[in-house]
């Protein structure tokens, strides 16, 4: 027999979905609620802006949006619109966002645009009250600092394959009887510097691919906790007149080194002076800051303990036979050390650390050019071996540590952490992607994530489970 339904009128769903709501609300949202306090957080300065202009007419409270948006980077909802839906079909979520009704999307959009510098101001609030957090729960972990740089991708017609691939399809057609034309090379290398309608979205290459972005720097400490994060824009620039600003050269791999280690010094300042008493033992850094002033502003004027950065090729030619060096510190012929190189002059400029040059004994000037008589030559070059030496060369090869290393080994091992941190900020938060090419709004993005793991620090410390201080996401399942 078939068994009889009972039919549901619309007022039993509305009772039944009403008793869920009230009685059966998830265990995360308790949480939030119970320890999520905004008021506790939020500088009083950003309460002032948000309320400055319109007064408290405002049809959202400034905890609402806040709210929402962190909220949002929690559960990980990529876009504002999706979320959107979820908050029309939620009642709970509104009422932990404290709405009454859902705003629009360019009201969200709006709010980021106007309180970039606030969401700032709260971010870096946030980095003071972490720390001692932090130091709780690794003290060595704390005080390493890591620093990279990403970008994240505008939404710009550059960024379309189809630019590039139309660019290709026109140089295959106009140079079809010439086989000996790269058009890829070629198409890539008439690729603009920057996109058309902004020209701070650059063309860089990051994560093994060209892309046209809006570049950051973020520092995190050990435990992948963010720290610090600067665009490097023109703000930036403005704010940092010394910052040499790099000509473009044919190697992408260059570009985003020479812009790595530009930026270094300006981040590092700002976040010493922004928090004075954050902890600075261990610094960790790709190849990118291999260069020997480096090593004496991080060891001297920053005061770290230690600088793990391993040697970059293009610093040396390790092909070529290594000279030694005399009493005086003068390099020697890398074939016969009774013959000390001959000094010619100093070298400045380009950003790079000032250098003393050597060259061959055996060289000689012929019609204004050097040439090298050299019988046994140590390189092909007809100008000869050329050597540099640099004032804390020893700061590079003795760094605090001793390189390659067990030591060395398991400390550089954290490094990898900072571009975990910058994954999780661009996929599970969503904000890799963006559908807009306005940099306030991206920039707010990536402050509220930034915020939004702070957040989550102090969280899961307040409720006493450190396991959670990088995502609160197993607390939804």
């Amino acid at each position: 027999m078939f068994k009889k339904h009972q039919q549901m009128s619309f007022a039993d769903i509305y009772s039944a979905c009403k008793d869920l709501f009230q009685n059966d609300k998830p265990k995360f949202l308790q949480l939030l609620e119970q320890y999520f306090d905004l008021s506790e957080l939020v500088p009083l300065s950003f309460h002032h802006a948000y309320y400055n202009h319109l007064g408290r007419d405002r049809d959202y409270s400034l905890y609402s949006m806040l709210s929402a948006l962190i909220l949002q980077k929690i559960l990980g909802i990529p876009t504002v619109s999706l979320f959107i839906i979820f908050l029309t079909l939620s009642k709970e979520l509104r009422d932990f966002c404290g709405f009454d009704k859902v705003p629009h999307n360019s009201q969200f959009t709006r709010f980021k645009q106007d309180f970039v510098d606030e969401l700032e101001t709260f971010f870096n609030k946030l980095v003071d009250i972490t720390e001692p957090i932090c130091q709780k729960l690794d003290e060595q972990l704390a005080s390493i600092l890591i620093f990279d740089t990403s970008g994240i991708e505008a939404y710009v017609a550059e960024n379309n394959p189809k630019y590039i691939n139309s660019l290709i399809k026109k140089l295959k057609k106009y140079y079809k009887d010439d086989p000996d034309v790269d058009v890829y090379k070629m198409a890539y290398g008439l690729m603009p510097s920057s996109a058309a309608v902004n020209d701070e979205i650059k063309q860089l290459y990051i994560n093994g691919h060209f892309c046209y972005v809006y570049k950051f720097g973020i520092l995190t400490n050990g435990l992948g906790i963010v720290r610090h994060i600067a665009f490097l824009d023109e703000d930036f620039k403005a704010k940092h007149p010394e910052v040499i600003v790099d000509k473009k050269t044919d190697s992408p791999d260059e570009d985003k080194s020479i812009g790595d280690s530009t930026a270094l010094k300006p981040i590092l300042k700002d976040y010493f002076d922004l928090h004075p008493n954050a902890l600075r033992d261990i610094f960790l850094g790709d190849s990118a800051f291999d260069s020997y002033k480096t090593y004496p502003f991080l060891l001297k004027d920053c005061n770290f303990k230690k600088a793990l950065i391993p040697l970059n090729p293009r610093n040396s030619n390790s092909s070529l036979p290594q000279p030694g060096y005399n009493e005086f510190g003068w390099p020697l012929c890398p074939l016969d050390s009774s013959k000390p190189m001959i000094p010619n002059g100093h070298c400045y400029g380009n950003g790079r650390s000032p250098r003393d040059k050597w060259v061959c004994p055996e060289t000689h000037f012929e019609n204004g050019k050097r040439v090298c008589h050299c019988e046994n030559p140590c390189t092909s070059s007809p100008y000869g071996r050329v050597v540099y030496t640099y004032p804390d060369q020893n700061l590079r090869a003795y760094p605090g540590i001793i390189r390659n290393t067990k030591e060395w080994e398991v400390l550089y091992k954290k490094r990898a952490i900072v571009e975990q941190t910058v994954n999780y900020f661009k996929e599970p938060m969503g904000i890799g992607n963006p559908k807009t090419r306005d940099k306030k709004t991206i920039k707010a993005d990536l402050l509220l994530a930034g915020i939004t793991q702070l957040v989550t620090v102090i969280l899961a410390d307040k409720i006493d489970k450190h396991k959670y201080f990088r995502s609160l996401k197993p607390l939804v399942a």
